[in-house]
């Protein structure tokens, strides 16, 4: 049975960087399915017009024929289409198709894209979004000259984001941004130690999994920090 739908936000940008774009799944079209319309039939639609639904062993043999594949990810309403190199009905039925190394794909915050690293070869690259990283300087600008600094280094702690590697770079900009502010009005620094720097991964397609990045948990600084879902253009059929 072919699995598709991510039950969490978390688990969708796992699979998409770590189970897709890592193996070369590189181009792609995504949107968002419109209200009013059964997720469900536009998924069997795709799946059956793309020929997704097929076993690792026929996937290896059109990769050896030179052939593309294809593979479908959905959360709520939102999907991706996402396909390799080669020949296939994807590059001609969907002609706006982009990729991936050179337009990452926005979702809930998040850039997933593909980058260059410096043994020269492509990996996929999981980061905050530009807006989302200046929603959240503006937010922690408010917040930075707080006294009390265990509840600002709370506020850190459930800043609702998977600490890719990307990630952690820019929680540790944000965080070395207040703590400039702070020690200039002599006030204690937050430590380190208030950040989420380990990522655990999840099982993307367990059922009730919890969205754990959808928003922050309780308390009026998460709510200060908790930030919407980003999209695409609607993309239906």
């Amino acid at each position: 049975m072919y699995r598709y739908r991510a039950t969490s936000i978390e688990g969708f940008v796992q699979q998409l960087a770590v189970g897709y774009v890592t193996h070369g799944y590189w181009f792609y079209v995504s949107g968002w399915i419109p209200q009013g319309k059964d997720p469900e039939k536009t998924d069997d639609k795709l799946i059956e017009r793309y020929g997704i639904d097929v076993s690792k062993w026929t996937r290896c043999r059109r990769k050896k024929a030179g052939l593309a594949n294809v593979q479908y990810l959905r959360h709520d309403r939102f999907f991706v289409l996402l396909t390799t190199h080669g020949q296939h009905s994807f590059f001609v039925q969907e002609p706006d198709f982009r990729d991936i190394r050179e337009k990452p794909i926005e979702f809930a915050g998040y850039s997933i894209g593909c980058r260059r690293g410096q043994d020269g070869r492509d990996h996929a690259s999981v980061r905050l979004s530009r807006w989302r990283v200046q929603s959240l300087q503006e937010r922690l600008a408010g917040l930075a000259l707080r006294p009390d600094v265990g509840r600002l280094a709370a506020v850190f702690r459930r800043i609702p984001a998977t600490p890719y590697a990307p990630v952690r770079r820019q929680l540790l900009q944000l965080l070395g941004q207040v703590n400039r502010r702070r020690k200039v009005a002599g006030l204690e620094q937050v430590p380190v130690t208030a950040l989420r720097l380990r990522r655990r991964p999840v099982a993307p397609f367990r059922e009730h999994a919890p969205d754990g990045l959808a928003e922050a948990e309780g308390g009026e600084e998460s709510a200060e920090i908790a930030l919407s879902h980003g999209g695409a253009e609607d993309y239906a059929r």
